[in-house]
């Protein structure tokens, strides 16, 4: 089964065995979503309760009960399985699920891969790699990303025309 890297844990929380986590995903309500954590060695946690503080997610696992358990976990990175994962809305995505696509332009040429996603505050920017070259970066609005085909393992997109003049 495939699984997906949530976070990572930093620190224990206080004295009975809270887990600082540092998330790896823009989602954070995942936590709170997920009824448990994997860890590298296969060993599942449930999560009893997790909430955001600061720029972590503080998680009370009922299998850590003290600082010392929660302390032997520092530094192992937590995951879940994907088909346990919520369903997004129609038109939203994992960022997992899109990386290594195939990236298409309107004439259907492969103009690179799909790498990234780097969220600006307003509209998120796809980061396409080409073959050779430097990345090509994309703002995500309808204008410019014409279709996200999960099943057919593809992603068309209109290049502003100053990139369609760069890469060829």
């Amino acid at each position: 089964m495939e699984k997906v890297v949530l976070g990572q844990i930093v620190a224990p929380h206080g004295v009975r065995g809270d887990l600082r986590i540092m998330p790896l995903t823009s989602n954070v309500q995942l936590f709170s979503a997920m009824d448990y954590l994997l860890l590298p060695d296969g060993r599942k946690l449930h999560i009893a309760s997790a909430r955001p503080h600061k720029n972590i997610i503080l998680v009370t696992a009922e299998e850590v009960t003290s600082i010392e358990m929660a302390e032997a976990l520092r530094g192992q990175k937590v995951a879940v399985y994907r088909e346990d994962m919520p369903e997004l809305p129609e038109g939203r995505y994992y960022v997992g699920d899109l990386i290594g696509l195939p990236v298409l332009d309107e004439a259907g040429n492969r103009i690179g891969t799909f790498k990234d996603v780097l969220p600006t505050g307003s509209k998120d920017v796809y980061v396409i790699a080409p073959p050779e070259g430097k990345d090509i970066l994309v703002a995500a609005i309808p204008e410019n990303i014409l279709d996200i085909d999960l099943p057919g393992k593809r992603i068309v997109v209109r290049l502003p025309q100053w990139d369609d003049e760069e890469i060829r």
